[in-house]
């Protein structure tokens, strides 16, 4: 029973701020939503043939920005180009790094097994025996 009471409440009060809202009007912000002279805002919407062509003819001139594109596009791919160089060049000093550092296991395992062969042949066989 004391939810339906409170539910009344609150829908009370949120009615009677709604209707309170309504009728108030704003100090901060004005109302013009319904001008005095409808050719004053005529006025200030369109304007005079003469300065609607001169702001296309101004605006019309205005191809800098093409050309102001294509600079920033340039350096945009001169600095993608160096950055592309860059990866590479970091690229091929890893490779030849690991390369390297393969050869010499490839080299320390390589001799290894050569001693390996050595010390364990009897002369009985010939030596391609242990290279197969």
């Amino acid at each position: 029973m004391s939810w339906t009471r409170a539910f009344v409440l609150v829908l009370l009060a949120t009615l009677l701020i709604l209707t309170y809202s309504i009728l108030v009007e704003s100090a901060a912000v004005r109302d013009d939503s319904k001008p005095a002279d409808p050719k004053d805002v005529a006025r200030q919407v369109f304007m005079p043939e003469s300065d609607a062509s001169n702001f296309f003819r101004r605006r019309s001139r205005r191809s800098v920005r093409y050309a102001e594109l294509q600079a920033e596009q340039r350096v945009r791919m001169a600095a993608n180009e160096r950055r592309r160089e860059y990866n590479e060049e970091q690229r091929n000093e890893f490779e030849n790094y690991v390369e390297e550092e393969r050869d010499e296991i490839h080299e320390r395992s390589r001799e290894t097994n050569e001693q390996l062969r050595e010390y364990h042949y009897d002369g009985l066989y010939p030596r391609y025996y242990w290279f197969h």
